[in-house]
């Protein structure tokens, strides 16, 4: 059988002419052997080929010692269910879920090639020849529109996702941007796992769900996380994309610390850092440092309302347009002018230039 993980693999067509027995099998029973990708804290993920469709998928399941926790149960299923149902271009499609032969829980999906935005910001940093030629800034603003967009989408089918940080971005060979690990996602109204299992909360099971407590990663916490608020909203989503711009802007990490309660303190008492403060020598825009800094307000009532007008803002900015959030100075106005309209100055000197001399020497 051809090597499906081969990078020059193309289908064939005794694959897809092949008869599907009267016999066929579903179910986990349809697919091939199980060969490990990546592993988290709570789940892993494998490859293996459904057997009918002779298409490679990816295939997760928990730990072993989390298949008979509640809550990391209804969370294994909440993030099948949800990511299934944001059917969006930036989503990776679900093809299933279900249990094994064991009874245990897993899910197939589609199995997405590519970079994630964290090895490339890191790649960047370190002056990668072949990442800073593929990923300059405008490429990297065009990542972030399509992150938006997803993003965006999903709030208005009322999810949040929470946990937005660049190792859940990938970015595949053909330009597709993917928002993946959709486990921390709420739907908006809807109560907390914690309260939804009525579970004791003083259950260490509880410890990454219930108030006052802390999930996801630390370093792309935002304020309400870090308060331990319960009423997390789409505004939450909207400062995680301004630390994403931040970080692409800057090459440097939004916030850092020795350990949680130092993150901590600098995300709800110290002054956030200013792009063009952290790094001056990448000559960040000053418009689009104020598009970072609205999303990134410790209020939520001075970000940006919701991910849609962040997004407007980002491509008004690649469009060559004035952004909402910053004020243009007279000479900043001249000088965008001019910028935008270059080929017609030209032109114009140009025409005036050629007119002069024609005039000169048709006397």
């Amino acid at each position: 059988m051809i090597n499906k993980e081969d990078k020059d693999y193309r289908l064939q067509q005794e694959q897809t002419d092949e008869l599907l027995p009267r016999a066929w099998k579903s179910g986990s029973l349809k697919y091939d052997e199980l060969k490990p990708l990546s592993e988290g804290g709570t789940a892993k993920l494998f490859l293996t080929e459904d057997l009918n469709l002779h298409r490679n998928v990816a295939y997760k399941a928990l730990h072993k010692d989390l298949q008979d926790s509640d809550i990391e149960t209804q969370r294994f299923v909440r993030e099948a269910r949800v990511t299934a149902n944001i059917q969006h271009p930036g989503t990776v499609p679900v093809y299933e879920l279900g249990r094994d032969r064991d009874g245990q829980l897993f899910f197939t999906m589609k199995r997405v090639l590519g970079l994630d935005l964290r090895q490339i910001l890191l790649d960047l940093k370190h002056e990668v020849p072949d990442t800073m030629e593929r990923f300059p800034l405008p490429r990297l603003l065009d990542v972030l529109i399509q992150v938006s967009q997803t993003i965006a989408y999903a709030h208005d089918i009322g999810v949040v996702h929470r946990d937005l940080k660049p190792a859940n971005i990938i970015i595949g060979k053909f330009g597709e941007v993917y928002v993946l690990d959709w486990g921390l996602a709420k739907v908006m109204g809807g109560k907390s796992l914690a309260k939804e299992l009525g579970s004791n909360p003083q259950s260490g099971d509880l410890s990454l769900t219930r108030s006052g407590m802390h999930y996801g990663t630390p370093m792309y916490m935002t304020p309400e996380i870090a308060r331990g608020l319960s009423d997390l909203d789409e505004k939450s989503d909207v400062f995680s994309l301004g630390i994403l711009l931040f970080e692409m802007l800057t090459l440097e990490p939004f916030l850092q610390g020795n350990d949680i309660s130092e993150i901590k303190q600098k995300l709800l008492e110290e002054p956030y850092r200013l792009p063009r403060e952290v790094n001056p020598e990448r000559h960040i825009p000053k418009d689009l440092q104020a598009i970072c800094m609205k999303a990134l307000h410790r209020s939520r009532g001075l970000r940006y309302s919701n991910a849609t007008s962040f997004l407007e803002d980002l491509q008004r900015y690649r469009h060559g347009e004035e952004v909402s959030v910053y004020w243009y100075s007279g000479w900043e106005r001249f000088t965008r002018w001019n910028n935008q309209n270059a080929y017609l100055i030209i032109s114009l000197i140009s025409g005036l230039i050629g007119a002069g001399i024609y005039a000169l020497f048709a006397h």
